[in-house]
């Protein structure tokens, strides 16, 4: 028998179809709120509010019935909330205040859009962007609900695992009730500049959509044992477990001084420490410290405006380096540094000597498909001085003998970590002719993924052994070596990052990693 149907796929009303078909096919949605064009960027925030919060409320629902085994009555759907604006002319109407800033404006005429998560977490940040694209275009903003759906999964509050409590039948029977999550709607064609709108779609105004954000925060949950919510807009990476120890020890002794700046000290399994003299709220769970550390994990010193530091142990290798500045980019920090040991290449620098990174050598291969190998990764002067002026204060170093025991010049990162044994000394070779300074596995890496994903990055290095120089690791010696070196090299880059916040970090999204035709979101 063939049935009416409409031009949405969905059987026509008053078509002789049987209750049950009818149910099977139409959709289970929440309460539609109708687009609305703002002004007020206040008001624009809060129709985003309503409409995600009134569709994981739905999806939430109706997984809980679901598990407790009760059929619904469709296929149970929500949508993300998008944002959009229509500009007509190449003009920024802006001040001249937002006007030199490298975000906040589209590239020209056209329909811009994106999907936008989570609310809760990024209010401050989609407030900015609101505020800054309506100064600069002097158009609406559109909010509506969006025709991208929510996969049930992103719905889950934190802790949440009620799908675990189903059988495996009906586990199986999710993919026919639940949109589940899509790889095809969160790739980074955006980031990559590879994206390319089909005729009649709106141009992009974010990196990223809303399920490769939503995708990503559930990674870093895994990947780092903190949530989401406690990363700080100031992230230092290592390669090293030394630095980790030394920063929870900084960490649980700010938190013993009642006038630190910092609020608390988050570890992994969202163990809150707070501040000596503080109350935390009668609702904060202080978490619970995990039976074994994650893979990545994640410590944050958490300050009122999120300007704290976070810091991760990326382990060793530039996969685990790409994997996590993948899923910390969505958070859109104000920059990332990278403090870890190298192998130092010149027969002129001395174990426990700095390396300030002024260019990379791309021999990590994990970032060749979406970045190719002919982009340059240049410094950010403003990291560069501030990393700089770090060393200085901290080593109570100046001019000359500042660069005795810090040079600056080309990393390189290879994937390779027994580089220096291949027969050929092809690698020597090459790095020989970079002139390259050091030798490292991850900092290239995350400097190139700072790049693509227009977040400020950083790196300094000490020097920890000189392979080419028959000057290796030894116990004895190493152990002397990271007591000596991991609390100053830790030291300077919380001093840089320190001094990134005082001068503002406007003056770090610089216009170096905005192309010429930039979405408008920072």
């Amino acid at each position: 028998m063939l049935i009416p149907i409409d031009t949405n796929g969905f059987p026509r009303h008053g078509a002789k179809e049987s209750q049950t078909m009818h149910n099977s096919l139409m959709p289970h949605l929440p309460t539609f709120i109708a687009p609305a064009r703002f002004t007020d960027p206040m008001a624009a925030l809060a129709r985003v509010r309503e409409i995600y919060d009134g569709g994981i409320d739905h999806l939430r629902d109706a997984m809980q019935r679901f598990v407790a085994g009760e059929t619904l009555p469709g296929h149970v759907r929500a949508c993300y909330p998008f944002v959009r604006i229509q500009n007509d002319t190449v003009a920024r109407l802006g001040s001249s205040e937002s006007a030199r800033l490298s975000y906040g404006f589209v590239a020209g005429p056209g329909r811009f859009e994106t999907t936008l998560s989570r609310p809760d977490l990024y209010a401050d940040y989609f407030l900015e962007q609101f505020t800054l694209l309506l100064a600069n275009h002097q158009v609406e903003i559109e909010i509506g609900t969006s025709s991208q759906p929510i996969p049930v999964h992103f719905s889950f509050a934190e802790n949440e695992h009620i799908e675990g409590n189903l059988s495996a039948e009906r586990r199986q029977l999710m993919r026919d009730v639940f949109d589940l999550p899509d790889l095809a709607a969160m790739d980074d064609g955006i980031a990559n500049g590879t994206y390319e709108p089909r005729p009649g779609e709106p141009q992009p105004l974010a990196l990223f959509t809303a399920p490769r954000v939503d995708y990503s925060l559930h990674r870093l949950r895994h990947y780092t044992g903190t949530a989401p919510e406690h990363f700080q807009n100031f992230v230092l990476y290592t390669n090293y477990q030394f630095y980790i120890d030394e920063f929870v020890r900084l960490g649980h002794e700010a938190m013993a001084d009642p006038h630190s700046e910092y609020l608390a000290f988050v570890e992994p399994g969202n163990v809150v420490t707070p501040r000596a003299g503080t109350t935390p709220p009668p609702n904060l769970d202080l978490g619970k410290a995990p039976a074994r550390l994650p893979q990545m994990p994640a410590y944050h010193l958490l300050r009122a405006d999120r300007s704290g530091i976070s810091m991760v142990n990326i382990g060793v290798g530039p996969s685990n380096a790409k994997t996590i500045t993948d899923h910390v980019a969505v958070l859109r920090p104000h920059a990332w540094i990278m403090l870890g040991h190298c192998a130092g290449l010149h027969t002129t620098q001395r174990l426990g000597d700095y390396v300030l990174a002024h260019g990379y050598v791309r021999e990590d291969h994990v970032l060749d498909e979406e970045l190719p190998l002919w982009v340059p990764i240049p410094a950010l002067a403003e990291i560069q001085v501030a990393l700089e002026a770090a060393v200085s204060e901290v080593t109570q170093l100046k001019g000359l003998e500042l660069k005795r025991i810090m040079r600056t010049g080309t990393v390189a990162s290879t994937d390779n970590r027994n580089w220096e044994l291949l027969p050929d000394n092809g690698p020597q070779r090459r790095f020989s002719q970079s002139r390259a300074v050091a030798l490292d596995m991850e900092s290239a890496t995350i400097a190139a993924n700072g790049f693509r994903f227009r977040v400020p990055y950083g790196t300094l290095l000490c020097v920890s052994d000189k392979p080419l120089h028959g000057e290796i690791k030894l116990p004895g010696m190493a152990n002397h070596f990271y007591r000596e070196r991991v609390d100053q090299h830790l030291r300077i880059g919380i001093r840089a990052i320190e001094l990134l916040r005082e001068q503002g970090v406007d003056q770090l999204h610089s216009r170096k990693l905005r192309s010429f035709a930039e979405v408008a979101f920072q």
